[in-house]
């Protein structure tokens, strides 16, 4: 169909916004390295030297243009007068000095509700093993804005809370000793970033995920896809990729299996990638109840890299979702990736473990981890556990759907955190979105994030978190929200008895969707305060959210045969802005089956009562 001279100019500005945008990311943030942890790596955790800077007095000058490289008052620059007439007015020292990983927020009063600008600052030193070796700085996650400086020179810059990047380290730039380190970090909102202004969690500024200095040789693998590929191309047939840098004509790589016996070659094409086929007739499929992993080594004359990497099969077919061919029931649970009794956000193997351990013990055999990709060692310990995972990305509530500018951040952070969980055995949902307003531009952008995903990974299942509405047909509440059209699992948040009605309000509702599809309700919960015990029809107290609980789960027996699983909302309680009652939240989302304590409360067993009762019906 041909377009109008209107359109086309139209479609020419989208074009080339798209690709300014494009450039931005590019041009700042080098391509980023897989399995940081099977890599020859120095960590730089640790105190952190910081200054607030409200006014942004070290990135601008009194005239309010950005300062130049060389200019002594950038907070970028060393902070050491040359000499007594030298007027240095910024400064690092050990009396300012924070945590990293950790955010701001939690360590220290001053920065309960600060939103702006922090410059942290660390000295490090360091020798190459060979000096042709490349080596790059890699962050688990800053939130939400990095500008990145060396030795007075910036490496780059990087937008996006929740997902890492890294930068190359020039040779020219690296010293053996005295590497002054600055990261200016920006937690501030605004409209047309991902997430938005809007959100129902606390904004935690900082270096919130670990930080690495990774050597490579310069020809080295830089990222790889080894997953298994979906049953009607093969049961037991490997597929992906490899990619080598600076790879030379005719490469080879090496794949090594060693349980299995396998070994075998593969050559890079002209841009350095090597496409991976292997027959595997006698691998074990990963499983909720055998969580296999084999020890996959990846290998070119030049560099090795292995991880243990589990294989298995996650499809939908007809109205079920199927692991390894067999019909699967998921009884999830949202978490926050928060630990409650420090009011911080995890970054820790232990924090890890602790809110992955309360899953496990509330019976679940899967976990929501929203509302933005969490910490990576959530993902890898979930593979290890037999857990099965839903990412998410944090386009939230109402983002600028008709901006070309905001939906190609967006989809750069859907494609940071496939790449770095793409060979996750654990994560069987992608998730782009949680309850965006319908509209056709919305849908429009929804689905475009869609696609991007099942072309990043064909091997996973696609949704996003639908919101519904509480209005009836004759006690019927249909799910009828055009994305559905364009997920694998239609996926909703209900609060029948908390937004909507009374927990009794459950007793007479019924749920479905027009789509043949699974069905998943992806939220559900209510607010109790931990500890705070009084009649079941007192708002905020425990024995409010056991009704609630008891009400669902009588309601959800009543489930059409396309229901597939439930992620209540939520594990633990959080910390909101957004929750401002002064006696029962006080800044807290208390819908946590564990409170800021880290106690259980009643809603707990009945959720777990629920569970174990499923979890026979399915074995």
């Amino acid at each position: 169909m041909r377009r109008t001279l209107t359109e086309q100019k139209r479609h020419f500005r989208w074009w080339l916004l798209s690709a300014l945008v494009l450039m931005q990311f590019s041009a700042n943030s080098a391509d980023l390295l897989t399995n940081i942890p099977g890599r020859k790596t120095t960590s730089l955790n640790g105190k952190w030297q910081y200054i607030i800077d409200i006014y942004e007095t070290g990135f601008y000058d009194y005239r309010y243009k950005e300062r130049a490289e060389g200019d002594p008052e950038a907070y970028w620059n060393t902070d050491v007068p040359a000499n007594s007439l030298d007027r240095k007015e910024h400064g690092y020292n050990d009396k300012y000095t924070l945590n990293v990983p950790g955010d701001w927020n939690s360590q220290a009063d001053k920065f309960l509700y600060y939103e702006g600008s922090v410059w942290y600052k660390r000295n490090f030193d360091y020798q190459k093993t060979n000096r042709d070796n490349k080596l790059y700085i890699y962050f688990g996650a800053v939130s939400y804005r990095a500008d990145v400086y060396l030795n007075g020179k910036k490496l780059g810059m990087h937008k996006g809370a929740f997902s890492p990047f890294n930068f190359e380290i020039p040779q020219e730039l690296l010293k053996e000793k005295g590497n002054f380190l600055v990261i200016k970090v920006d937690n501030r909102r605004y409209a047309n970033e991902i997430p938005t202004l809007n959100t129902d969690w606390w904004n935690y500024g900082g270096i919130i995920r670990d930080v690495s200095l990774v050597e490579v040789p310069n020809q080295f693998i830089s990222n790889y896809f080894i997953q298994l590929a979906k049953p009607n191309q093969g049961a037991k047939l490997i597929n992906g990729w490899v990619d080598v840098k600076n790879a030379t004509k005719n490469q080879q790589v090496t794949v090594d299996i060693p349980e299995l016996k396998i070994s075998q070659n593969f050559t890079v094409n002209a841009a350095g990638r090597a496409a991976i086929k292997i027959n595997a007739a006698k691998l074990t499929l990963w499983s909720m109840e055998n969580p296999k992993l084999y020890q996959v080594n990846i290998s070119t004359t030049s560099d090795k890299v292995g991880e243990k990497i589990g294989f298995r099969h996650i499809e939908v077919q007809g109205e079920k979702i199927l692991l390894n061919n067999k019909p699967i029931f998921l009884r999830g649970i949202s978490i926050h990736s928060e630990i409650p009794e420090e009011a911080r956000r995890a970054n820790t193997q232990k924090d890890a473990e602790k809110l992955l351990g309360w899953a496990r013990e509330l019976g679940c055999n899967m976990v929501r981890l929203a509302h933005y990709p969490h910490d990576e060692k959530m993902t890898r310990l979930a593979d290890s556990l037999g857990l099965l995972v839903w990412s998410e990305i944090p386009v939230y509530w109402t983002i600028d759907f008709k901006s070309q500018e905001v939906f190609e951040k967006a989809k750069t952070q859907l494609d940071e955190m496939i790449d770095r969980d793409k060979n996750r055995a654990s994560i069987i949902i992608w998730s782009v979105g949680n309850e965006t307003p319908v509209s056709e531009t919305r849908t429009n952008f929804m689905k475009n994030l869609l696609e991007e995903a099942r072309k990043q990974d064909p091997t996973r299942l696609v949704s996003a978190a639908l919101e519904v509405n509480y209005h009836s047909e004759e006690n019927m509440r249909w799910i009828d929200d055009p994305l559905g059209a364009y997920v694998d699992v239609v996926s909703f948040n209900q609060y029948l008895g908390w937004y909507g009605g009374t927990p009794e309000s459950c007793r007479t509702a019924n749920w479905g969707t027009h789509y043949k599809k699974p069905l998943f309700i992806s939220e559900t919960g209510a607010e109790a305060v931990g500890g705070y015990h009084a009649d079941a029809k007192q708002l905020w107290s425990e024995e409010f959210q056991e009704w609630y609980y008891v009400e669902q789960v009588a309601m959800l027996k009543r489930m059409p045969s396309n229901f597939v699983g439930i992620s209540p909302w939520l594990l633990a309680d959080f910390r909101s802005p957004r929750r401002n009652n002064p006696v029962y939240q006080e800044g807290w989302n208390n819908k946590g089956l564990f409170d800021q304590k880290g106690r259980k409360k009643k809603a707990f067993y009945i959720l777990k009562a629920y569970y174990d009762e499923l979890a026979k019906k399915y074995q």
